[in-house]
């Protein structure tokens, strides 16, 4: 567990950091930009960049080490997408714009829809508030993404095609009243903010262990970069592949119950395996692993010591489903998220014949479950490997209890 005092702060400002950026499918640039600047200051560590512009983190000693041994990795993963409008054409001297939404969200946070439009240029200008005056819905195959257009107060100088707007929403603020985390990106910022906050924590040890972060582009229209990972080579083989999400909070998977381990998601379920393996350091961190096989643990039960959920989590889909697709063993473990993709109040405008005005709203996660996050990264990062196989256990219940087959 991270107890250090100065460490927590550390992290805290690293998740409000990095959630405030802009960033967009295939315009994370702000994003990369940060994790670099992150990676610089650290000394044998290093980045990897595949030709989809993915970006590999790795200590070259520990890379060594794991070749040696001819053991692979374990591969924490997690995207720097976000959805949001990308630029393609400014009009009536930068009073006007149109724009492609790329990723899913719902058609009624579009009406009247307030956004802030982001220069991507090395030097960038202030953001600019304007409205969203028209909207197209998606045609598949020939027009794959909504097409908006934008109207804004103040003529925009500097806009052009590529840059980007988001949502108007403030900065991220971590609410000493009831420490929730609100912002603009959780999904999947704050996952990869508990990736670097493990990776940075696991080199602190007299022997790092082989953890690397595969940070991906281009999640939210189809996995488009960690299909690109997969076909490219990029994660190595015999990695154990945990991908980390932000996934929308059900009645059953409550914010401030935990980390989720993700059994699987709306399209299919993950490697047996590594999830049994990853739950099994979860039940260690509560104080749960010794109990006899078959007992329940009663809920409220690991709430001393560290609380987490095990779930489907079928309300989206996550990049697991890829890797284990390209032949990976693969698994993720997700954060309980409010707001899914900023839409506010979503159970309602999912109802049917709902006609009203949907407004967005930040993302919210429990500043809890992101700390056991990175608690539960550090003890994969060091327990993993050491995981008995479920084929084990199921021996040991054999053995013992067989005798109820005898006539």
């Amino acid at each position: 567990m991270v107890e250090d005092a100065r460490r927590l702060q550390e992290h805290r400002q690293w998740l409000i950091e990095l959630t405030s950026l802009p960033t967009a499918t295939g315009r994370e640039r702000r994003v990369i930009e940060w994790v670099r600047r992150w990676v610089d200051q650290r000394e044998g560590v290093e980045i990897i960049t595949d030709d989809a512009g993915n970006m590999l983190i790795q200590r070259p000693e520990c890379v060594k080490h794991s070749a040696a041994s001819d053991k692979g990795p374990i591969l924490y993963t997690g995207h720097l997408d976000h959805p949001a409008f990308v630029i393609d054409d400014v009009g009536s001297g930068g009073a006007t714009a149109t724009a492609r939404f790329l990723g899913g969200v719902r058609e009624p946070y579009f009406i009247d829809g307030q956004i802030e439009a982001h220069s991507m240029n090395d030097d960038p200008a202030p953001p600019i508030p304007g409205v969203i005056v028209s909207h197209i819905e998606p045609s598949p195959p020939e027009q794959l993404f909504r097409i908006c257009e934008f109207r804004f107060d103040t003529p925009v100088d500097w806009l052009k095609p590529g840059d980007i707007a988001i949502w108007a929403l403030p900065t991220t603020t971590i609410s000493e009243e009831d420490q929730l985390v609100r912002a603009r990106v959780c999904d999947d910022l704050a996952a990869v903010v508990a990736a670097l906050c493990a990776f940075d924590c696991l080199g602190d040890l007299e022997t790092p262990p082989d953890v690397r972060v595969l940070l991906t582009l281009a999640e939210e229209v189809g996995f488009i970069g960690a299909i690109a990972a997969c076909k490219l080579g990029t994660i190595p083989s015999g990695s154990r592949v945990v991908a980390l999400e932000n996934s929308r909070s059900m009645q059953d998977s409550p914010i401030g119950a935990g980390p989720i381990v993700r059994v699987g998601d709306r399209m299919t379920t993950f490697s047996p395996s590594l999830t049994g393996a990853v739950a099994k350091v979860c039940e260690k961190l509560a104080g749960t692993a010794d109990r006899p096989a078959g007992t329940p643990v009663a809920p409220g039960e690991q709430t001393d010591k560290f609380k987490w959920q095990r779930k489907l989590m079928p309300g989206g889909a996550c990049e697991a489903t890829a890797y284990c697709a390209y032949g990976y063993e693969a698994t993720c473990v997700c954060l309980p998220l409010g707001n899914y993709h900023n839409m506010a109040k979503l159970d309602e405008v999912e109802k049917p014949g709902f006609d009203g005005l949907a407004s967005v709203g930040p993302e919210t996660i429990a500043l809890a479950d992101f700390e056991g996050l990175v608690d539960l990264l550090i003890a994969c990062g060091t327990e993993l490997g050491a995981t008995e196989p479920m084929t084990v256990k199921l021996e040991k219940l054999y053995a013992e209890r067989s005798f109820v087959l005898e006539k």
